[in-house]
């Protein structure tokens, strides 16, 4: 069997007794020989309790002594079936670990990570599939030389799907050991199917294969560490794996297959123009799509991509602009916010790993923002809107007549905004003088000419702001 423990060796009042308990070395007692002959015989002979009853016991200074930290355990014999799978778990105020041996004294699957717990109080279920019929040996023990009290074994044998075929729509749980699990999945009508593979145990992946090199993989596209693939599958037969992203781990799954609900009334598009304010769906196939973007005019342009099947990832160039986004949205969303001037641009919508694939909507919407004058100048009373680009100064220039107070303003609910203001032997700055973390500068300032700076307080931000001057 797999996941051999190294033996260890118990030593009981002199006589020897074979066998492995989570890696403790019981200590030699010195007895006499009859003793000794009697203890060992009652050590062979473990308490036999059966699958799906309930039993009952006590770790107490009496039970039998780990040698190596001093806990204390007992052992019972559990006759277990081949290809059933078991769930043994430990409850009562004992703070307690389970451990399960074959009859070849190999630790197959324990509970025993003290260290890890956050609450040692809680025990997490021990699962295992059985490979072999046969008498195992179950260890329940303290959890340190401190745990003794009470506690209950509860044991059943969980129901698994046996069947490695699927059809549309269908369900499977199963339990992942010691390798991936293989089903052949038949597609009776050309559409839109789902795939999902979740679990609270396992990293779950999935990977589907098929006819003329169809081939698609997924890691977490159904959130947290879940699976999901998404796609337009013609008839015939594909072969299905789920497994884990990592390693050899154990755990819990079930798979889901179903067809997948487009949005309503949504007509698919995989290319062409992309349309301020005229949303789009699309159907993502592996590949990154192109639309086209054209502005008239200098906009703040916002494109979003959405998607509940694979995390989604947009481009933007053209005009000497190159951008990307993968999570700006929310969630797994992407969004792209830009200040634009006219001309033509490249959309490019796909997921982040480039092999993701489903459904998704693409969107633009745009805001018009104030046409700087050629000489960068700022009146007073004509507050204007602009976007302020990362690590950029926006430089701004005005004249006064007369002398006064005023007030110059920079408002931004999307950057930390910071102003700066020379001139006439002056030089001021602020930072959060406003409003929140709006800046103001507010003085006296004589008759000449002066020059704003509207930038952000770390020099890394972007965003939309509004830049006003007043007289007080």
């Amino acid at each position: 069997m797999a996941n051999r423990a190294t033996p260890l060796f118990l030593i009981a009042l002199g006589g020897a007794a074979v066998g492995l308990i989570v890696g403790w070395q019981l200590p030699a007692v010195a007895t006499s020989t009859e003793t000794a002959a009697d203890d060992a015989s009652v050590m062979t002979a473990f308490e036999r309790i059966q699958l799906g009853e309930r039993h009952r016991g006590e770790i107490t200074s009496q039970s039998e002594l780990n040698g190596k930290d001093g806990s204390r355990f007992t052992r019972f014999t559990l006759p277990l079936e081949e290809g059933a799978l078991v769930e043994i778990e430990l409850g009562g105020p004992l703070q307690g670990a389970l451990s399960l041996y074959d009859d070849e004294e190999q630790l197959l699957a324990s509970t025993y990570a003290p260290t890890d717990y956050l609450d040692p109080a809680q025990t997490p279920a021990l699962r295992r599939r059985i490979d072999e019929s046969g008498d195992y040996t179950l260890i329940v023990s303290g959890n340190d030389l401190h745990s003794y009290g009470p506690f209950s074994v509860t044991s059943r044998s969980m129901e698994l799907t046996t069947s490695d075929t699927l059809s549309v729509p269908s369900r499977a749980d199963g339990w992942l050991q010691d390798g991936p699990d293989h089903y052949t999945l038949t597609v009776e009508e050309s559409g839109l199917y789902q795939i999902e593979m979740r679990s609270s145990d396992v990293d779950a992946y999935l990977v589907l294969e098929g006819a003329h090199g169809y081939h698609r993989e997924d890691d977490d596209s159904a959130g947290d560490l879940d699976a999901r693939i998404a796609d337009f599958l013609e008839p015939g037969e594909y072969q299905l794996t789920a497994r884990t992203a990592y390693g050899q781990e154990s755990g819990l799954y079930t798979l889901t297959v179903e067809p997948h609900e487009l949005a309503h009334g949504a007509a698919l598009r995989n290319s062409g123009e992309l349309a301020i304010d005229e949303p789009l769906h699309g159907w993502l196939n592996g590949e990154a799509l192109e639309y086209q973007l054209t502005l008239v005019s200098p906009a703040l342009v916002t494109i979003d991509m959405l998607s509940d099947d694979f995390d989604a990832f947009l481009e933007l160039r053209g005009e000497d602009i190159f951008t990307s986004d993968d999570d700006g949205g929310e969630g797994l969303n992407a969004r792209i916010r830009y200040n634009l001037g006219p001309g033509g641009y490249t959309v490019t919508a796909r997921s982040h790993s480039f092999s993701g694939s489903g459904l998704f909507e693409l969107k633009a919407s745009a805001v018009e923002l104030d046409e700087l004058p050629d000489d960068g100048q700022l009146a007073i009373g004509q507050p204007i809107e602009a976007w302020l680009e990362a690590g950029a100064r926006d430089a701004y220039t005005f004249q006064l007549e007369e002398a006064g107070t005023y007030r110059l303003d920079m408002i931004s609910s999307e950057l930390d905004a910071f102003l700066e203001l020379e001139g006439e032997g002056l030089f001021l700055n602020d930072d959060d003088g406003g409003n929140n973390l709006d800046a103001r500068i507010e003085a006296h300032l004589e008759p000449g000419e002066y020059r704003a700076i509207a930038r952000s307080f770390n020099g890394g931000d972007s965003g939309t702001y509004v830049l006003s001057l007043s007289a007080e």
